[in-house]
């Protein structure tokens, strides 16, 4: 058994790219249109044999999806968690859970979708204004 992806339906389609290819900085690994169905899958990787995020684009969706946090999160390793949250914050993403402990932290996609940042390896030492920063909202 492989794991492919994981599918997460979006209401806004060019915010969400933006933030999981500008900001997060995935790749468009293929993209289908159907038009009979009346709905886009556009499939994001970290590279071109890595697991994939399907983001389905419903064309007629009316109003944002409900949500509820039994979905769980997204989780992607970076090489370093205070550089890549300074990135996105310069970027106007909100860190909910900022890397207080030098390993962790989590934000939002435009459609209220958790993504987990973790630290590659060991947690790096603690270090301002990361270490004192407080959390926002739920993640």
């Amino acid at each position: 058994m492989r794991y492919l992806h994981a599918m997460v339906r979006v209401f806004n389609l060019e915010a969400n790219l933006d933030f999981y290819i500008n900001k997060l900085g995935l790749k468009e690994i293929r993209r289908n249109e159907y038009e009979k169905g009346r709905f886009t899958l556009i499939f994001l990787a970290t590279g071109p044999h890595e697991p994939m995020i399907e983001l389905t684009y419903n064309w007629d969706q009316a109003e944002p999806y409900s949500h509820g946090r039994n979905f769980g999160h997204l989780a992607f390793e970076v090489d370093n968690i205070y550089q890549f949250c300074a990135q996105l914050q310069s970027k106007g993403v909100t860190l909910l859970r900022p890397p207080r402990d030098g390993r962790m932290a989590f934000v939002h996609s435009p459609d209220q979708i958790s993504i987990e940042l973790l630290q590659k390896g060991n947690a790096l030492p603690l270090e301002e204004p990361w270490a004192s920063m407080p959390s926002v909202g739920e993640w």
